[in-house]
């Protein structure tokens, strides 16, 4: 906590706003994983997940949550993200975090697979304790669009302190690269749009070193 500790004031600067929410849209520059990926045979789109959510928590800024009145620090991370259903609604997919890249493919694709075959909504995370709940990020994939900004909702204006992530349709850059609209909604209190780049740029560390040839990463 002493890097919070560092910035109390801006936190209280935003906190004390109707809605301290930063949100930012920009286009996400990343290594083309995706052959690395039909390689190993890893869906891309859990490999990304695996990838943000290591980036994050290198990162301390998006780990601070507001319990209780009290700023604290997660250490452990939940994933959630949205997912279509049969009806073509929405729903919601949550799974235990693990470090080895396979299992958590294999979890977050059943937890997919169990969401989108729900007409009901899944109400998994109603049954978590407030300070779990902390423990969550929320993912959403829009790969139909190529879209320019999204807004978030959030429980409360004043609280918007578990991050939102969307990202959307992957498209083809020179020289291997690929691009993606990527939006990160945040805490201004925790988050500045500096922190914002060093995601981006942890995001593209951590999937550059999925697909180096250390025995033993594709795991």
């Amino acid at each position: 906590m002493k890097l919070f500790d560092q910035r109390r004031d801006r936190f209280e600067l935003f906190n004390n706003m109707d809605s301290p929410a930063l949100n930012i849209t920009f286009t996400l520059d990343l290594p083309d994983f995706r052959p690395w990926c039909k390689a190993h045979t890893l869906p891309p789109f859990h490999v990304m997940l695996y990838a943000v959510l290591c980036a994050i928590k290198k990162i301390e800024n998006f780990r601070y949550r507001i319990l209780d009145g009290e700023v604290i620090c997660v250490d452990h991370l939940t994933p959630s993200f949205t997912v279509k259903n049969q009806n073509n609604d929405l729903n919601f997919a949550q799974f235990e975090w693990t470090d080895d890249l396979r299992e958590f493919a294999a979890r977050g694709q059943a937890a997919r697979e169990e969401a989108s075959n729900m007409l009901e909504l899944n109400q998994k995370y109603r049954t978590m304790s407030p300070r779990a709940a902390k423990e969550q990020i929320f993912i959403t994939c829009i790969p139909w669009l190529d879209f320019t900004s999204i807004q978030h909702p959030t429980a409360s204006l004043a609280s918007p302190d578990i991050p939102s992530l969307a990202s959307g349709r992957f498209r083809d850059a020179p020289d291997g690269r690929m691009q993606l609209p990527f939006s990160v909604q945040a805490h201004h209190g925790f988050v500045d749009g500096f922190h914002i780049h060093q995601l981006a740029q942890q995001i593209e560390a951590e999937l550059t070193a999925l697909m180096s040839p250390t025995p033993g990463v594709a795991r």
